[in-house]
């Protein structure tokens, strides 16, 4: 320890430079703690305002979906070209590597498979559990409309409040049953749900008539599902499309690890959502991509 008369007095005060108070980026979360903040900046790119989560959490529910048969040789490749990645605890521990540092959205909800009735889920996994393997988003799948709709939305409050306590935001992921009506007027009402009770982002699906109206409806980022399979090009397009009326992001998987070539395609989503790029440009750079690792 220096002595006291070795100290030399402060000088720079810089009296007349006031303080700054920057406001957060993100869409409905300035007033969320320190901490919730830091993780949301880690799945949201600070520079864009935007994300590309790469969904690979399917297997919870229907089994090595294709193109998840080994997420170790299929998926790990792909890791470096996503903002973040969403995935079960499961395969967090056994296949990725601690060296990895991009953020993790981990699934929370789970307890039925395809084989029943799917919107019956519990909580899965603790909040200890994500505390543990550093999560930065717990994910809960939200059945509004579903059989056990109450029961889906109060997983996801439980979480909320258990997030908040420990500074981890809850992703709340709105689910479409074969039944619903796949329109405007419902997924208004599914955002806006999850957002009242707290949900500090929601992954939602993109609709042609009427999305801009959703996003603008919801006071918390929305970031679009993927969703089945699609043409690269379509799936460039609707990427672009949802970006350009309000989403906060994408959250792909099938269009990605399913493509023909998941880097180049990655790489081109990325394009779309971080650099504003067409969905023209974007398939162009997939293709050179794509031919310069054929």
């Amino acid at each position: 320890m220096p002595d006291a008369d070795e100290i030399k007095e402060a000088k720079k005060f810089h009296t007349d430079v006031p303080y700054k108070t920057e406001g957060f980026f993100l869409k409905g979360s300035n007033s969320l703690d320190w901490g919730m903040k830091n993780r949301l900046a880690r799945i949201f790119n600070p520079k864009s305002g935007r994300t590309v989560m790469l969904a690979i959490d399917h297997g919870y529910f229907q089994g090595p979906t294709t193109g998840l048969e080994r997420v170790d040789i299929n998926i790990l490749p792909l890791a470096p070209y996503a903002d973040t990645i969403m995935l079960t605890r499961g395969i967090l521990r056994s296949i990725v590597p601690p060296s990895f540092t991009k953020s993790i959205v981990l699934r929370v909800s789970g307890g039925t498979s395809i084989l029943k009735e799917l919107s019956n889920e519990a909580i899965a996994v603790g909040i200890e559990e994500s505390i543990r393997l550093n999560a930065s988003a717990m994910a809960v799948q939200v059945f509004i409309g579903g059989e056990y709709e109450k029961e889906s939305i109060i997983n996801m409050t439980r979480m909320v409040d258990m997030g908040t306590r420990y500074g981890i935001p809850t992703l709340a992921v709105t689910a479409v049953g074969r039944d619903m009506n796949r329109d405007a007027r419902y997924f208004r009402l599914a955002t806006r749900i999850c957002a009242e009770l707290g949900a500090h982002y929601i992954k939602t699906y993109y609709i042609e008539d009427g999305f801009e109206t959703v996003t603008s409806s919801c006071p918390v980022p929305i970031v679009m599902a993927g969703g089945k399979k699609l043409p690269e090009l379509d799936a460039l397009t609707m990427a672009y499309r949802a970006i350009q009326e309000g989403a906060s992001g994408v959250d792909m998987g099938r269009n990605i690890f399913q493509s023909e070539s998941p880097i180049a395609m990655i790489q081109a989503v990325g394009a779309v959502v971080h650099d504003n790029e067409t969905p023209e440009k974007a398939f162009e750079l997939y293709n050179t991509l794509k031919n310069r690792n054929t």
